[in-house]
Order: C-alpha cells, then structure tokens, then sequence
C-alpha cells in the first residue's frame, strides 16, 4: 500500500510516495512486500507513529520483497504503524578538507559537537574499485615512530598492512602511538590520518579523542567512530566512510592518508549478525561465506593511482579470537593484505611495550620502501641479520629450558644474551618515538654482542663502517 503526500507548489516530479507494507522484522532487519520499488543500496527513511525518523539501508531488492537494514535499530517498530519512503538512492558522505580535525560517528554525522561541515561533494561510500592498470606500485616509506614496523616490516605507501592482536593486548595503545607518530620522510608532504573506529567502549572512545587532541594530533586526524552501544549495523558503514574520505583527501587534494581502522572484528561480527538475521547458510564458524569478499571491498581500497600523488595507506586491526591466527577473521584478512604485524602476549607479561613478536610478522612490500634515498643503504641486510640472530637466540633459550644455561656453549649466551638485550631495548622501546636512523644505529650497537664472524647476512665493507663492540652502559 502507499500514498502519495507533496507540500503546497511542489512540482508533480517531487512527490513523495509513502510506503506501508511492512511484512516482518528479524533482528535489524525489516522486509518489505515488492520490493522492485528501489535499487539495492538505497538509503530509506522510517517514520513510526510518533514521528521518530530511522534510517534504513536496502540490502537485497527483488519483486517478491526487498531486504532493509535499520541503521538505529528495530527496537520499539511496529510493522502495522511505520511508513517508508525513499531518501536518496545510495549510501553517500560529505567530503571537504574541512573534515580534517573533525570527529564523526559511523554514519558521518558530527559527534565532536561543532555544526555539520559543507560538503564540497556528497561521495558514495562503497567507492569504486581502483583499475589494476591504473595502479601504482606502492613505494615510499611511512614512518610510523616504531622500530618493529620501521626496521623490519616496513609500511609503504599504498600498502595494506594489518595488526593481528589477542584480546587484553595494548593494542589501542599502539594504534594511537602510530597516529601521533606516523609521518612522510619529506616535510613537504601534506600527511593526514583517517581513523576508522568499530565497537568502542564509552572509555576507548574518550581515550582515543583526548589522545588525539592532547598529542597535539588532532588537527590531523579524522575520525569516524562508532561505539559498542550504537547499533551494530553502524558498523557496516563507519569504515566505508573513513575509507571515502580518505580517497577524497588523496586523490583529489594530493594527500598521503594513512587509514587506521579498528577492530575489524567487531566489523565481521555484525556482518554476521545481519548474515543472521536474512537466515542465510552460514560459513566457517557462523560467518557469511561471502565475508572475503566484503572484507577484500574494504581492504583493496588502498593503494596509489598513476600520475596521482597522493595515497590511501590501511593499517586494519584486529582482534584474534582466542588467539587463534587461523580464526577465519585474522585467515581471511592475511590472503588479502601485504603482511602481518603481530602482537604476542609472553612479551606483554614480561611488561615489553609495543609487545611485537617479529617472528611471525611480515611486510611483503618492505623492498619497495627502503634503501639508499628512502631509508639507508644498510637496511635490508641489517635487518635481516637482526631477524636471523634473533630468531637463534630464542631457539637457544629454548634449549636452555632443556639442558641448562651450564651446557650452553660461549657462543650460545651470547646469543641468548642478544635475543635478551633485543627484546629488552629494540623491541621494548616504550612510548618514545624512534626515527628510521635510530633503529638502525640500535640495532648496530645490539650486534656488537655477537662476534663479527658471525655476521654473516651483512657485508664486511658495512661491518667495518658499523660494528662496534657492545657497551651496555651506552644503552
């Protein structure tokens, strides 16, 4: 059934048609009877008795019903007392370098108590996808302040590169270091960051904003942030959203933007509630069986187009259940990121900050941002040998656990004394922020633990020019 309402002058064109048949409400979702009315992705308005305004998104359009997700919950509907009409036909955000410094919630609307910004362009958020002969190879190196990031898996303009920790893990502790911290080598570079947030608490969303506005930061940061008590189906849109004005400030004002977005677990979750809720078959533990394919919607929005000088850089985080690297979630999201970065929680409770296990990460596209004008000609090899030997002094460590430090060769403490000093001092670098020259001169003073014989990854011209004997009392 619907009506057709239009205020005094309007012209015929601007009707507005009412629509009241809804048939049936699951969870967030409501059902409307022929639902060829609207084309999937419309945005559609909710009205209730009371005058109550819900948006609402259409998942699924065919002639028998269309599918809709209530973007502020079904709580309190009565399917017999709510009328629908269409708003606009596609998802879209409000796009100006006024954003920058500003705060939003998942949808885009202000959260920070300052009035709507003017959008220069109203961009739909599903973005288009970049032509692959349009990329560019990401190059060009983003240092984010953290040696285990900036020394060993190296984030490059372009790339997407996840964080994969344990639940109670400081994991928005590092997040936030990497948002006050990262920058472009050149000082001419317009950098900015987009936080995405997904799932806050009352408490992690007051942190993340005092932090930004605090470290001084907060003028070049966006954010978008959804909380635990906003709906779940928010969440679907906030990094849509971070990611659309992110390829806004890139592409057409020629920022580097790097995206941070947060936890992308909370983000698969209501994918799976609103699997749920349309009754469809579901995949490995319950989640949709398309879920690659949404997450690769979000996460192949990075990169660099040719002849463009911005970039759009990811850095998603996400919680592993349990633990579990293997988790579909963590799974998926390695198949189609450049790496990993993981946090280990040993490390945690031996008090190490950031407590990075560089073992199992990995930055695919490291080559491509260091080196001789990049970073410094020593790079790859030095950190190679820092990877090797410590990767050797943790097997020693082990073997002490067996046989006893007495049975341990000279040679084997020295290696368990490096992989001791390593995490003590490289890994455990705390809060400070580190250069890219810093991590390497570190990691120099750190191989002076180690007889030069046995730096064999590295070439001897560059052990004559670096290597010096440890002096601990230098540390």
């Amino acid at each position: 059934m619907e009506t057709m309402t239009t205020s005094p002058g309007a012209a015929p064109d601007l009707l507005h048609k009412e629509y009241w048949d809804l048939n049936y409400i699951s969870g967030p979702l409501v059902f409307l009877g022929n639902g060829d009315r609207f084309a999937t992705g419309s945005i559609l308005d909710l009205v209730s008795e009371t005058g109550e305004v819900r948006q609402g998104q259409v998942l699924e359009a065919s002639k028998k019903h269309a599918v809709v997700q209530v973007l502020q919950g079904t709580q309190g509907l009565d399917i017999k007392r709510v009328s629908v009409s269409l708003k606009k036909e596609a998802a879209r955000v409000g796009c100006s370098k006024n954003l920058i410094g500003r705060s939003f919630n998942g949808t885009g609307d202000p959260i920070d108590g300052l009035p709507p910004v003017v959008a220069d362009k109203e961009l739909d958020i599903s973005g288009t996808a970049i032509n692959p002969v349009s990329r560019d190879k990401p190059n060009d190196f983003i240092e984010t302040g953290l040696s285990t990031i900036d020394g060993f898996n190296t984030l490059v303009r372009g790339q997407k590169l996840p964080i994969f920790f344990g639940a109670g893990l400081p994991a928005n502790e590092v997040a936030n270091m990497i948002v006050q911290q990262s920058s472009t080598k050149g000082d001419s570079e317009e950098f900015v960051v987009v936080f995405g947030a997904m799932g806050l608490t009352e408490r992690e969303a007051a942190y993340f904003l005092r932090s930004f506005e605090e470290g001084g930061q907060g003028s070049r940061v966006v954010s978008f942030i959804n909380k635990a008590s906003d709906p779940a189906i928010e969440r679907l849109f906030a990094p849509r959203c971070a990611l659309t004005v992110a390829e806004y400030l890139a592409f057409e004002h020629d920022y580097q933007v790097l995206v941070i977005l947060t936890d992308m677990t909370s983000y698969c979750e209501a994918l799976r509630q609103v699997s749920s809720a349309r009754e469809e078959i579901p995949g490995r533990r319950g989640y949709p069986g398309y879920m690659y394919t949404d997450l690769s919607t979000i996460y192949e929005r990075a990169g660099r187009i040719r002849g463009k000088k911005g970039s759009v850089t990811q850095v998603p985080m996400l919680t592993m259940p349990d633990d579990d690297i293997t988790h579909p979630i963590p799974d998926l999201t390695g198949y189609i990121t450049e790496g990993q970065i993981v946090l280990s929680r040993p490390l945690h409770r031996q008090g190490v900050f950031p407590p990075v296990d560089l073992l199992p990460c990995l930055s695919r596209l490291m080559n491509n941002g260091i080196g001789e004008g990049r970073t410094r000609v020593d790079h790859r090899a030095l950190a190679n040998q820092l990877y090797a030997s410590y990767a050797q002094g943790r097997d020693v460590r082990k073997l002490m656990a067996i046989v006893g430090e007495d049975a341990l060769s000279e040679l084997d403490k020295r290696y368990l004394k490096f992989a001791i000093e390593f995490e003590k001092y490289m890994i455990g670098q705390g809060e400070t922020r580190r250069t890219i020259e810093d991590t390497l001169d570190l990691g120099w003073k750190l191989l002076g633990i180690l007889p030069p014989d046995e730096l064999t990854r590295v070439s001897k011209a560059l052990v004559e020019q670096y290597y010096r004997p440890y002096d601990e009392e230098s540390q």
